[in-house]
């Protein structure tokens, strides 16, 4: 699958300085377009969006302008590698008959707007299994996605399938699981994988040990395909190792520290990914500072040994 066009010079001159292209989901309020002006205002050389309302099933089609507008733009500022976030209200698990269709649908017209966009990717949290079980949530995720992929039929963006903390009845939060989807989905040119390093963690993954982090990725080598994972989102966690509770953190002040990053960031495969924040938004009381500069300062002084 092409890479969206981008010839960002700037994009790649601030990955170049930073040592990775690292960015942070950005509001769109006022225009997609408004997620790439901020995120270029705090130095970043990548962003996520969410294309649409993430608290509604319906919303207006992207209009020409809009596209253009969003393209025009990403090019002037030289940012890579952009991403959209698909609405929390889709769960291709639903044993729910009504709720599955009206996930499937919505997943489609999130998809198609990211391909409008020429977006290089669209997380997508695997769904929850609720009332069923965990083969019976696996195996309707799986049909959805084939049935999406076949709506879409994908030319530039990825469906990437986040890694989940497993909270309730939440599918993904192992590797193995992940792997099983794949396979089953069979559509290998259009998913991929996003690592989220709190939900990683929350799942019971010890990233901050030298030992179980490469644990992990003698998992990932032995439960995913070579290059599944396409993205990462870099969040420390409020709650413990495996506490399966998916709750945010900044960088270097939750749970898993300094230390998980540094691993996480010094790993050959990972570090050449694009990783996007997630980190709660505002800024830091002590210093003024936007949240989201802070730890994207974090992080590039703890992938400099800092």
């Amino acid at each position: 699958m092409p890479s969206p066009s981008t010839s960002s010079s700037r994009g790649s001159k601030r990955q170049a300085a930073t040592g990775h292209c690292l960015g942070a989901h950005m509001s769109v309020a006022g225009g997609l377009h408004k997620a790439i002006e901020a995120a270029a205002k705090l130095d970043m050389g990548t962003v996520q969006i969410f294309t649409k309302n993430n608290n509604q099933w319906v919303c207006k089609p992207l209009a020409a302008e809009q596209i253009e507008v969003w393209r025009s733009t990403l090019e002037e500022h030289g940012l890579v590698s952009p991403i959209a976030h698909a609405s929390y209200l889709i769960n291709l698990a639903a044993p729910a008959e009504e709720l599955w269709e009206k996930s499937v649908e919505a997943l489609v017209v999130e998809w198609q707007r990211a391909e409008a966009l020429q977006l290089e990717g669209l997380v997508v949290h695997p769904g929850a299994f609720t009332t069923s079980s965990e083969p019976e949530g696996l195996e309707r995720i799986a049909v959805g996605v084939r049935r999406a992929i076949e709506a879409v039929e994908p030319k530039y963006c990825r469906l990437l399938l986040e890694n989940t903390a497993g909270q309730g009845s939440c599918l993904g939060h192992t590797f193995a699981q992940l792997g099983w989807l794949l396979e089953r989905i069979d559509g290998a040119k259009s998913l991929g994988i996003c690592l989220d390093t709190c939900h990683a963690y929350a799942a019971g993954y010890a990233i901050n040990e030298a030992d179980q982090f490469a644990a992990m990725l003698r998992e990932i080598d032995s439960e995913l395909p070579p290059g599944s994972i396409r993205a990462l989102h870099l969040n420390d966690s409020k709650k413990p190792l495996g506490s399966r509770v998916d709750r945010h953190e900044h960088i270097g002040r939750g749970e898993i520290g300094p230390e998980g990053f540094r691993l996480v960031l010094a790993d050959p495969r990972l570090a050449a990914l694009p990783g996007y924040l997630e980190t709660p938004k505002g800024t830091d009381p002590e210093t003024g500072e936007d949240w989201d500069k802070v730890n994207l300062e974090r992080l590039r002084e703890i992938a400099a040994g800092q």
